[in-house]
């Protein structure tokens, strides 16, 4: 098994793809051991000294730090994701379903078509692209004409994504959607 890396555009994370799906169709973000209880992968990879994020894509394990340099915790977080997918063990215990829900999402009934615009935007146009990076952007609200989004992976405290929010997501939504005026991140 080889397990390609690639940087990203947040110092603090490296993209891994072990040329594998990890959650075909779904994403998991972890920002802590305790929240990753329904991923035996993840808290193996919680165990290395330095890690404070585990990002599951559809194809791809983006992983955040803390401390340490990447050549000290690569090789670590190498072994553990070959030994994972060797051993055959399930990324998501058996118990849980692979897609996550979309709770806490608020907006006006009023404002169902909107929303569904802009969710099909983001999701056709966006994530695609930050996928690359190994992060996602999810929709989390609309109200009063500002776009709530959740950043994960490497968007999640990336120094550029405040520029990725205005003067590219934000633009976009303006420019398809009319009753957008703003893009903040939650």
């Amino acid at each position: 098994m080889f397990i390609q890396t690639e940087a990203t555009p947040n110092p603090a994370t490296l993209k891994f793809l072990p040329g594998k799906p990890v959650l075909p169709g779904g994403t998991r973000d972890y920002r802590d051991s305790a929240a990753a209880a329904d991923s035996p992968l993840a808290q193996k990879l919680f165990g290395v000294t330095g890690v404070s994020g585990v990002f599951l894509g559809q194809d791809f394990i983006t992983i955040t730090k803390t401390g340490g340099e990447w050549q000290h915790l690569k090789p670590a977080i190498l072994g553990l994701i070959m030994d994972h997918y060797l051993s055959g063990a399930p990324v998501l215990r058996d118990d849980v379903p692979q897609d996550e829900a979309r709770s806490g999402e608020f907006f006006d009934d009023a404002d169902a078509e909107t929303v569904a615009t802009i969710k099909q935007l983001l999701d056709t146009r966006v994530r695609p692209a930050v996928a690359q990076d190994g992060g996602d952007i999810t929709f989390h609200g609309f109200r009063e004409g500002v776009v709530y989004l959740n950043m994960k992976g490497s968007c999640a405290g990336c120094p550029s994504s405040t520029a990725t929010l205005k003067h590219g997501i934000e633009n976009l939504l303006r420019h398809f959607v009319p009753d957008v005026n703003e893009v903040r991140a939650v």
